[in-house]
Order: structure tokens, then C-alpha cells, then sequence
């Protein structure tokens, strides 16, 4: 099959790439999305050997379901070993032995063909497009905060960082909290927001310092960390949703002299984001930026990189 695979070193693309073993459901793929957990790997985060890509949609192609077969299907990321605590308590996503799709041990999404268990697979209705689609992952991703925080409607709420994420994000925690503003860097990416009734600042002032609530931070850089953190009341809670693959040291006083409590926050369910696109609560269609043939892999990452771009599609 075509496939464009990571060495640890480059990218390459392959038009003999082996196709995915048996003995799961086979999908084949319409659509994957180049995400910023993509872009840490190929600056050295898990040090991953591979295909990339871990949000797609595709078309089931095999299984031993033979009412999945021919159905549009997304995928949840994370394969357990089915035999742990953790998987029999459902929390395959911790599971020590777990596989995850273009991240750990498992070939992902930037090739023609990709292979998950059947129970990660979840179909998609007609009502949600190809390029809807591909955003159920960093969605869910978006909704987990929902599981882990108990959300008050009166909090004051920031979100540091505009990218793709961080705009999901927005959009989840608004329904909740209305009091919202966003910090970023990029007044093309913040533009969208403003549509929806999202306070906005490029910059953070004296007067925002120690004044949330609680701080989401979704930058995907070291300098997202400290900014939260001058935002964040004391007893407050921090949420942080970046993989880095910078091990740059960051401060943490501020944690326990102002009591601070961090939640890591990584994947979510995929049934309230797929629920979310159906019935138009999130919106993504702003965030579609541009789509390039499996072949064009290197331009489509480089423009990924760019500070102004949004959603990147690969299409094999």
C-alpha cells in the first residue's frame, strides 16, 4: 500500500509500505488530519518509528463484523491489551501495554490503509462530512475536560493558545461557561472566534494576572505554561492539554505556593463529539485549511508548521 512513514530521522514515502496485519478491522482511508502531536514526533516526542497520523475517516474494508463493512467509520486511538485492570475497568487509553495509533507501537493514518479492533470504531452519519469528521478525535479530546472538571457557569475561563485544539476546546467549554476569553498570538486564527462571542487578547496585561478561574492551556509550547500560570487564581485549576517534545524545565512554584491544581487532560469519548458535529453545537468548517495528495506529504507538514494554518488534510 502507499504509505508515508517516520524513520526517527525523515519522512519517507512508500508505494510498497506493508499492509496493516490481520486479525483486526481494516479501514481504508478517505481523509487524515495532520495534528500537532505529529509535528512534536517528528522533533523527537515518543520517539516513534512509523506512519503518523492518528485522526482520520475511512471506509471499512474488512471485518468480521459483516454489518461494519462498507460503513464510514472514525477511530478512537488507543488499543489496550484487554487483560490489565485498566482495560477491565474500561481505561484502555492507560493501559501499560497499550498500542496508540501513529504515536506508540502502532502504524497510523497517512496511508491507504489502517487497522484498529472493531471496538474502537465508531460510525460516522451522512449529516457529517470527510472533513467533519476528522476533527471527532481532537474533539473528544476537547470534551474530556467536561469529564474531569466539575464546571461552574460562573468561573471565568481562559484558553491560552488559538490553534486547532485550542478553538475546539472554546467552543466545548462555552456551552458551560460563558465567561470566556481566549489568548493567543495570531489575529487571522482569532478572527473565528470573535464571530462567536469569544472575548479575545493577543498579550496578557496586568490586569488578567491571577484572575481565572480556571486556565486551559493548549499552546503546545513551553511559553504556554508560563502564561497560564500568570493568569491562574490561586486555588485554581490548570488544565493542560500539550505534548512537547521539548524537555526545557519549567518552574513549578507557582503550583504550590498559590495551591494550584494541574489536570492533565489527553484523550476523550468519542460519542459526545460525534453527537456535537451531528447536531451543529461545534462548528469546524472554519478551521478547514487545505488538503494534499499522500505523495505531497513534505509540503503538506511544512505548511502545517506555519503559525497561521489551521486543519491540514492528507489525502491518500
Amino acid at each position: 500500500m502507499k504509505a508515508t512513514y517516520f524513520d526517527g530521522k525523515n519522512m519517507i514515502y512508500d508505494e510498497n509500505y506493508p499492509d496493516p496485519k490481520l486479525g483486526e478491522t481494516l479501514v481504508k482511508v478517505n481523509l487524515a488530519g495532520i495534528c500537532g502531536t505529529d509535528l512534536e514526533i517528528l522533533d523527537g516526542y515518543m520517539a516513534y518509528n512509523g506512519i503518523l497520523g492518528h485522526e482520520f475517516v475511512g471506509i471499512v474494508e474488512k471485518s468480521e463484523n459483516p454489518e461494519l463493512i462498507g460503513k464510514r467509520v472514525v477511530g478512537e486511538i488507543n488499543a489496550g491489551c484487554g487483560a490489565c485492570d485498566y482495560c477491565e475497568k474500561g481505561l484502555d487509553r492507560h493501559c501499560p501495554n497499550r498500542t496508540v495509533l501513529g504515536i506508540l507501537k502502532r502504524d497510523g493514518a497517512f496511508a491507504e490503509y489502517l487497522s484498529l479492533p472493531e471496538k474502537n470504531l465508531h460510525v460516522i452519519p451522512d449529516s457529517i462530512t470527510d472533513e467533519q469528521a476528522v476533527f471527532v478525535e481532537p474533539l473528544a479530546a476537547a470534551y474530556e475536560i467536561t469529564e474531569q472538571v466539575s464546571l461552574q457557569p460562573q468561573w471565568s475561563v481562559a484558553v491560552v493558545g488559538d490553534g486547532r485544539l485550542a478553538q475546539l476546546i472554546i467552543q466545548v467549554l462555552k456551552q458551560i461557561c460563558p465567561n470566556l476569553t481566549c489568548f493567543g498570538r495570531h489575529k487571522s486564527k482569532l478572527s473565528s472566534l470573535i464571530n462567536i462571542g469569544i472575548k479575545i487578547k493577543i498579550g496578557i496585561e496586568s490586569s488578567d494576572e491571577q484572575s481565572f478561574d480556571l486556565v486551559v492551556e493548549a499552546t503546545g509550547s513551553n511559553s504556554g505554561f508560563t502564561d497560564t500560570m500568570k493568569l491562574i487564581k490561586p486555588r485554581g485549576t490548570v488544565v493542560l492539554k500539550s505534548t512537547i517534545a521539548s524537555r526545557k524545565n519549567l518552574d513549578l512554584t507557582p503550583t504550590v505556593v498559590n495551591e494550584i491544581t494541574l489536570v492533565g487532560s489527553r484523550c476523550g469519548l468519542f460519542k459526545p463529539a460525534i453527537d456535537a458535529l451531528s447536531t451543529g453545537v461545534v462548528s469546524v468548517d472554519s478551521m478547514i485549511d487545505s488538503t494534499y495528495p499522500l505523495e505531497k506529504f513534505s509540503a503538506a507538514i511544512n505548511y502545517a508548521k506555519k503559525p497561521d494554518t489551521l486543519k491540514v488534510f492528507l489525502k491518500p
